[in-house]
């Protein structure tokens, strides 16, 4: 098995995301998201893809005021890695990071579990924790604060869209003589290489 050369990335990207789906017990849709900290070290985390757009950006959503969401702030710079162990894949992007609309944070907001909406509310994401009961009363507070209707966004929760540079392929093989299939963004398409394992 080899990795099928297409002119554009994105197609090849959504083939192996819905096999992970298929092969993969839990998040198939799981990313290590690593920024930069405005001293310039690396910062590393795993969040969850919500979508993927036909230019290839890819989007997720946390708390901008977390700790990811500052650096972003302070850089832009992004690189997503998805690693799928049942079927012996990896995908990376690099690029850009920008915020979503309030219309799409609003949209997706919306089609989260209570729970989740709930908790974005409860949760000062990053912040330091004096015990976990203060953050269960947090949550008791605002499940009053909402009992009788939906959840609104709260205005620190939104999302990115990492529009990427480079999406490079990987795919397993023996004697570590790994497929890589790396593709560049060159105007307004694409051009790609193979790469030595």
């Amino acid at each position: 098995m080899s990795i099928p050369e297409y002119d554009d990335p994105v197609p090849l990207f959504r083939e192996w995301l819905a096999q992970a789906e298929a092969a993969e017990p839990v998040n198939p849709n799981a990313m290590a998201l690593a920024t930069v900290g405005t001293a310039g070290a690396p910062s590393i985390r795993t969040v969850l893809l919500k979508g993927i757009e036909d230019d290839g950006a890819i989007l997720f959503y946390t708390n901008i005021e977390s700790h990811k969401g500052r650096e972003l702030r302070a850089n832009p710079a992004a690189a997503a890695c998805f690693y799928w162990r049942q079927i012996e894949r990896q995908v990376r992007f690099e690029g850009d990071t920008e915020p979503v609309s309030d219309a799409e944070a609003d949209a997706y907001f919306a089609s989260r579990q209570r729970g989740s909406q709930i908790g974005a509310w409860a949760s000062a994401q990053s912040e330091v924790l004096e015990s976990r009961a203060v953050l269960e009363r947090q949550v008791t507070r605002v499940e009053a604060r909402f009992a009788d209707g939906e959840v609104t966004r709260p205005p620190y929760w939104s999302g990115y869209r990492l529009r990427p540079r480079r999406i490079e392929f990987w795919l397993s093989q023996s004697s570590r003589l790994h497929y890589r299939l790396a593709y560049d963004r060159d105007g307004r398409g694409w051009r790609h290489c193979w790469l030595n394992p």
